[in-house]
């Protein structure tokens, strides 16, 4: 009975120190009043065992999540097909399913303010009737914009084709949303990747504990491209809330950032969308050489495109269980 007195006494002085104590033999955390193998992060700390705790100094405040759409486009630029070789709204729905079900899972044990905004840039009324209806039934906080893609005419530049002037009057207003309406981090989001639940999590806890350690703010690339197996390239790996994450130089336009690096690098953003580059994400893949990126091991959100593009399909990944998992049958 002494034993379990002290035992409690010591527990509850630890806590007010703000010590976590381990123990080994039950795999508990008697202070934390988890097991070991959960999520140990809290308000003020990110833990991950057996490393140990950081110190969160870089808190996250709100979440602003712009998904860009259009259904009548299967692939930007591309006459190829997709994995699974349906209609280009089959994946716009599954993508935003697949998000609406990272962002439920997240909410269930965190407060933070997550705003959607839906931005279509060409999609038949019935599909987005279909969009709306979906969000609707979750009860996600979120607003539709429909995109005219004459709002930038003066702006940006005369280009080959219909659909690459539209790509990059779409990303513009997306950019400028950004920058006008968010109070911290911004995730891009194109409507042909489909998410893992934890998507949401892991990318606010990891940003916190890495951002806090770095003493700065980031970009995440939420995919583990093939590419990045192509070159051999060397990297630096870091240690995120529940995986590994590794230091890139390149992403395609799906990723998320604060609004701080949005604004200091207004003009990469503003180039990128001025003209057709090559690659199209040129400048925004200049930042990089400046900021860090990080990218996933393994991936979170896999890019649903040709199974030959090396900015695609994640490996070790099972595409038709994540596929069927979104499938809007199923709910």
């Amino acid at each position: 009975m002494k034993k379990n007195i002290f035992k409690k006494a010591f527990i509850r002085i630890s806590k007010l120190m703000g010590f976590e104590l381990i123990d080994q033999n039950e795999f508990y955390s008697p202070t934390l009043n988890k097991e070991i193998n959960e999520n140990l992060t809290n308000l003020n700390k990110s833990i991950v065992f057996p490393l140990g705790e950081v110190e969160l100094s870089r808190k996250v405040s709100s979440l602003m999540i712009i998904f860009r759409c259009n259904t009548n486009i299967d692939i930007w630029d591309q006459n190829k097909k997709r994995i699974f070789e349906k209609n280009k709204i089959e994946y716009t729905l599954r993508s935003l399913n697949s998000l609406i079900r990272a962002i439920n899972y997240f909410k269930k044990n965190e407060s933070l303010n997550i705003k959607l905004f839906i931005l279509d840039n060409g999609s038949d009324k019935k599909d987005i009737k279909e969009i709306s209806d979906l969000v609707d039934k979750n009860k996600v906080d979120y607003e539709l914009i429909i995109h005219e893609n004459n709002d930038f005419k003066s702006f940006i530049k005369e280009q080959k084709t219909e659909q690459t002037f539209s790509n990059l009057s779409s990303l513009l207003k997306c950019f400028k949303l950004a920058k006008e309406k968010s109070d911290d981090l911004i995730f891009f989001v194109e409507d042909d990747y489909l998410h893992f639940e934890t998507l949401i999590e892991e990318m606010i806890n990891t940003y916190e504990r890495i951002s806090s350690q770095l003493k700065r703010d980031l970009f995440i690339c939420p995919s583990d491209y093939p590419y990045l197996y192509m070159n051999n390239q060397k990297t630096n790996i870091l240690i995120g809330n529940k995986r590994h994450w590794r230091i890139v130089d390149k992403s395609l336009c799906t990723f998320l950032t604060s609004k701080k690096l949005i604004e200091q690098y207004w003009s990469n953003f503003e180039e990128t969308c001025k003209d057709r580059h090559e690659p199209f994400e040129k400048k925004i893949n200049e930042i990089y050489k400046k900021e860090f990126c990080i990218s996933p091991i393994q991936s979170l959100s896999v890019h649903f495109t040709n199974v030959n593009s090396s900015y695609g399909l994640s490996p070790f990944v099972d595409y038709k269980s994540l596929w069927d998992a979104n499938s809007l049958k199923n709910d």
